[in-house]
């Protein structure tokens, strides 16, 4: 095993957006405590939304209109910042609640809704979405490293959109702090920070359901091999074969966890040559 204390200049804190919805009409959003609606532009406050009310919001023209008390008020903005003052609240959409802050754009006259949050709070989302939270708990935490290694590498990628990554298997599942567990949220907490290196870079760490019996090199699905992704003994024989094949397999990696392996030994196994890390908790600069 290869175990590196390397410290990257990215904070472990840093807010991650994930698009929760795009191209839509209309949705709404709730709160678990009074909120500020705030135009996105100006930073003006437009109203404070009650705890425990939904707010129906849709597209009107280039702006956003949200309905109060029975009516639609056009708030003459195209950007819309959602936010619970104490930063304790949860707030809603989707028919789940979400840590963190959302921003809704109104975007060639359809909606985006993006949820703003910590790194450490969107895995928390992540890993119970991914694994089934009966497993084992080392699977957890080999997930959780290998998602927070995929969401940092993949930081940006579809910027374009107003986002980082979309809340769909596309990029990685993400049900909010609707679908959070002890055991899964402890597997997050225990291993804050840590990720996947290679060559001094932190890594995409791919990962997929199950292989069917033996992994995928990612030559053979994409375009490029990837030096620290070879095709290996699943450990998931048996099971259909679920996804691209290539990386960890969930599936084989709850196997090894309960044949007694750690995450580390289960993350070394898939991927070659890799080396853990931690990213900074208080950078010098921000990437």
């Amino acid at each position: 095993m290869i175990f590196l204390i390397l410290l990257f200049t990215i904070n472990q804190s840093f807010a991650i957006r994930i698009g929760l919805f795009e191209d839509v009409k209309k949705t709404y959003i709730g709160s678990s405590e009074n909120a500020n609606f705030t135009d996105g532009n100006t930073g003006k406050i437009l109203f404070v939304a009650r705890s425990f009310l939904s707010y129906p919001i849709k597209a009107y023209g280039n702006s956003i209109a949200i309905k109060i008390k029975g009516r639609y008020y056009d708030c003459a903005t195209n950007a819309i910042f959602i936010q619970n003052p104490s930063g304790k609240g949860f707030l809603a959409t989707k028919r789940r609640w979400y840590r963190g802050d959302m921003v809704v754009y109104n975007i060639n006259g359809k909606l985006t809704v993006v949820n703003t949050l910590p790194l450490e709070e969107y895995l928390m989302g992540v890993v119970p979405s991914e694994m089934p939270s009966r497993w084992n708990i080392e699977a957890h935490k080999a997930q959780a490293i290998a998602a927070r290694s995929y969401a940092i590498a993949n930081l940006n990628k579809r910027g374009s959109h107003g986002y980082d990554l979309k809340d769909t298997p596309q990029d990685q599942a993400y049900g909010g702090a609707s679908s959070e567990t002890p055991q899964t949220t402890h597997a997050v907490l225990s291993t804050r920070g840590e990720v996947l290196t290679y060559n001094n870079k932190i890594i995409p760490a791919y990962y997929h359901a199950s292989s069917g019996g033996k992994t995928t090199s990612a030559g053979k699905v994409w375009a490029h091999d990837l030096p620290y992704i070879k095709s290996v003994d699943g450990f998931d024989k048996g099971i259909r074969k679920n996804g691209h094949g290539v990386g960890m397999s969930q599936y084989g990696a709850n196997n090894l966890a309960q044949k007694g392996f750690s995450a580390r030994q289960i993350l070394n196994y898939f991927y070659k040559d890799i080396s853990f890390s931690f990213l900074r908790t208080k950078p010098k600069q921000v990437l």
